[in-house]
């Protein structure tokens, strides 16, 4: 069995100020919509590289639920550019994106259909290196050896999985989180939430994950009411532990069912995406009727708000 984690995990205040003492020539930032443009923090990032010493260049527009065809374009701008460092910033679909085009730009000739196995990935670092930066505390894939990238052409969504993905450095800064609204909070929360709950849950579960997991759930079920009316501390408490917490736990338990479910219960009744947190808070209540969690109950009030 194998624990593998970040090398680095910069949280707390001003945790982006950590990108100034990466090593390196060349960084290519990866991000996707307007919102980290919008609130000041892609310029953040990009001075903070270029006072590295960094020469910086940037791939915009990574859509929600990011297509192999995105992956492509962002592979070959890495290949033209020849980064060292892969930053990638914003929610999970930017994250996602980022390593899968990760693994093009250094193996060109590898195939999509080669990275479906999973844990079948050629081995990576041999040209850059990769830093997450979170926004949201629904996926945490700033600390885990996973990415979700859509085939639009033939309608699946594939999991990758593999850890040669997970991310060198990851910084979880509460400043980002403070920018999602209400509904983003409840939602990504309650996503954490069941994840938690299937790591501790899971098969391959071991000593390693089950304090990660079962903190994770102490820490959303006492944070999430007050984040989601607006008390910006216990967000950021929620967005540093919380989610890196569940998210090492289910990297390494390899549990993913109620988001697999959830996926595939939105794609039948064509659902937008931005209900599947709600929609794992129903698959969550599967799994809770078939556990027993030590040591606290679950707030009905944390189901509530989504």
């Amino acid at each position: 069995m194998r624990f593998t984690l970040p090398r680095d995990l910069y949280h707390g205040k001003d945790a982006l100020e950590s990108l100034k003492t990466l090593p390196g020539k060349k960084a290519i930032v990866v991000v996707g919509g307007g919102s980290m443009k919008r609130f000041g923090f892609l310029d953040k990032v990009e001075a903070y590289l270029k006072e590295a010493g960094m020469e910086v260049q940037l791939f915009e527009g990574v859509e929600p639920d990011p297509s192999v065809e995105t992956v492509m374009k962002g592979a070959k701008a890495m290949q033209e550019f020849e980064p060292d460092w892969i930053v990638a910033v914003g929610g999970g679909s930017p994250i996602d994106a980022a390593k899968a085009m990760w693994v093009f730009y250094e193996y060109p000739d590898t195939k999509f259909e080669d990275l479906i196995t999973p844990f079948s990935f050629p081995t990576l670092r041999t040209k850059a290196k990769f830093c997450a930066i979170s926004s949201t505390s629904g996926t945490a894939t700033e600390v885990t050896a996973f990415s979700v990238i859509t085939d639009y052409a033939k309608g699946i969504k594939y999991p990758l999985a593999d850890f040669n993905i997970t991310p060198d450095v990851a910084i979880v800064d509460p400043a980002l989180a403070a920018t999602m609204p209400k509904k983003l909070t409840a939602h990504t929360g309650m996503d954490a939430m069941t994840h938690a709950i299937e790591a501790y849950v899971s098969t391959l579960h071991c000593e390693y994950t089950d304090p990660l997991a079962l903190h994770a759930i102490e820490l959303i079920n006492e944070y999430l009411v007050a984040s989601y009316n607006g008390d910006l501390d216990t967000r950021a408490s929620l967005e540093a532990l919380s989610a890196a917490a569940w998210a090492m736990a289910i990297s390494r338990s390899a549990s993913a069912f109620a988001i697999e479910a959830s996926l595939r219960i939105l794609d039948v009744l064509s659902i937008p995406r931005s209900w599947i947190r709600p929609c794992s808070s129903v698959t969550f209540w599967i799994l809770q009727e078939r556990i027993s969690i030590p040591s606290f109950s679950i707030s009905l009030e944390a189901f509530a708000i989504t």
